[in-house]
């Protein structure tokens, strides 16, 4: 049986990923490589965009195979889930200590929207397991 909730959580991983690439590239990363930072700065920057596109991929695979696999669901939920509360974290910090509002940054929303939903559908596997164990 799949995991409806969980399967939501990976669209909306996967929808998270077509943004960073398709929008956040040309907003972000092009303007980082046309800036006058060093080649060496560049490339570490560039490094960190591609890294996050990989994990964003990667989570949102994940998060399939954990809405298909039962078994898999709790520890491919939390850790997936994890890194994205701690992504909310860091755009929550960042937008309140260097911008003084999380309003420029709120990507937080989004990370922070995709834990949840996650968590929800792993609470929610648990809790109709527990009901067909006591019947």
């Amino acid at each position: 049986m799949i995991n409806k909730t969980v399967l939501a959580a990976a669209v909306l991983s996967g929808f998270t990923l077509l943004i960073h690439v398709f929008g956040g590239g040309p907003e972000v990363h092009d303007p980082v490589l046309a800036s006058t930072l060093s080649v060496e700065l560049k490339a570490i920057l560039s490094v960190i965009w591609h890294a996050i596109t990989f994990v964003l991929l990667i989570n949102s695979v994940a998060l399939v195979v954990a809405a298909k696999s039962p078994a898999l669901t709790k520890p491919i939920v939390i850790m997936v889930s994890s890194q994205y509360l701690a992504f909310a974290a860091l755009f929550v910090f960042y937008g309140i200590t260097h911008l003084g509002s999380v309003a420029p940054m709120p990507q937080w929303i989004i990370f922070s929207v995709l834990a949840a939903v996650g968590l929800t559908g792993y609470a929610l596997q648990e809790r109709h397991k527990r009901i067909i164990s006591a019947a």
